[in-house]
């Protein structure tokens, strides 16, 4: 038997005025996305804005469905919609800001599950960390220097390879 210790380190603003300009320009990107997210059952309204290596920056929000599985979340729509649009691009940082209808949201909210795997596949395939800044509607903000901070033991695509 083995025992090993897997840690994260996040570093936490108190507010995005503590950010720098670039960072905060991109937070709010999201914020303003997810204005627009489609978001009816829930009321929980997520934003994510993507900075690509070439300056370009892709957003995306949660689009809702009444069969909830056939939704999508903000994240995967901006990492998919770089994908698409940007084939050969990489992603270096991620916002993801989030609101409600139904309460304030004034801390950060951390990615699923599926979408901390979707994130990691980009970084993986870019051979390169893509930093992941998470923010409520106000409050502190939270970044990561990696997906791998956000989903430590990650599936990655060396696993599917008999030579492991």
């Amino acid at each position: 038997m083995r025992t090993f210790q897997v840690t994260t380190t996040v570093t936490e603003y108190a507010s995005d005025a503590e950010l720098t300009a670039d960072d905060r320009d991109l937070l709010n990107a999201a914020r303003a996305i997810a204005r627009d997210a489609w978001a009816p059952y829930s009321q929980f309204y997520v934003g994510a804005a993507l900075r690509l290596a070439n300056g370009e920056i892709v957003t995306g929000n949660n689009q809702e469905n009444v069969a909830y599985p056939s939704g999508l979340c903000a994240e995967r729509v901006a990492i998919y919609s770089a994908g698409a649009l940007h084939p050969d691009v990489p992603v270096l940082t991620i916002a993801v800001s989030c609101r409600s209808g139904l309460f304030e949201v004034n801390k950060p909210m951390s990615p699923c599950g599926a979408c901390r795997q979707a994130m990691a596949e980009y970084e993986t395939r870019w051979n390169q960390p893509i930093r992941v800044i998470l923010a409520g509607e106000q409050g502190a903000v939270q970044v990561v220097n990696s997906i791998r901070d956000l989903l430590p033991l990650m599936f990655e695509a060396g696993e599917l390879r008999k030579d492991r």
